[in-house]
Parts: structure tokens; C-alpha cells; sequence
């Protein structure tokens, strides 16, 4: 597990955790709780990372439902600071556009 990863875990074990207004949307779209995805990141896998976006540090996780159903979560944390980790987007992943393990976008 990466180092950045790590970090995200740690705040949010430690509830140092805010909800952007479009992660709100998101989860409300696709029936997901906060609580399910803060619970799934412990079993969290990397699909992708992102250290140099410009608006700060962020990661695509591969995490589970209260169902065991896949869903990506963007976590990231703004430029500049340390703290809060920063729930930007939860999703179900479209099957027809990753691979069967949702962890490797399909060539198009």
C-alpha cells in the first residue's frame, strides 16, 4: 500500500474526513451511504494515483458496498495541507468500461 494511502486510512480512522458537495451527489445517486465507503477503506485496493493534480494530492480506490458490489472512491487531499481527507466522488463502476476486476480501464 502506498505511503499516501496509508495517510488516508489514518485520517480517516481518526474522522478527520469531509464529504465534497459532488461526492454528497454521488453517493445519493448511486445509493451509497458515507458510512459504507469510510467502513470499506480498509480493504481498499489502488487502481490509480494521482500525487501531482493540481488541486492536490488524490487516489481511485477500488472499494466494496455494505453488499460486497464493487465501487471507486476518489479520496484526495487538498494542495497545501495535511488534512482533511477529501471524499470527491463514489461511484459503481460501469462494467463495460473497466476490466472484470474494476481495476483497469477497458481500451476503448
Amino acid at each position: 500500500m502506498s505511503e499516501f494511502v496509508e495517510k488516508l486510512r489514518t485520517l480517516i480512522v481518526a474522522g478527520d474526513v469531509r464529504i465534497s458537495e459532488h461526492g454528497y451527489d454521488e453517493l445519493a445517486d448511486d445509493g451509497l451511504s458515507a458510512r459504507e465507503v469510510l467502513n470499506g477503506i480498509q480493504e481498499a485496493v489502488i487502481v490509480e494515483e494521482y500525487p501531482d493534480y493540481p488541486k492536490g494530492p488524490c487516489a481511485l480506490l477500488l472499494q466494496k458496498d455494505r453488499m460486497g458490489a464493487p465501487i471507486h472512491v476518489v479520496w484526495g487531499i487538498l494542495k497545501g495541507y495535511s488534512k482533511p481527507v477529501v471524499l470527491v466522488t463514489a461511484y459503481r463502476p460501469d462494467p463495460g468500461r473497466w476490466n472484470q476486476a474494476f481495476t483497469r480501464r477497458q481500451k476503448r
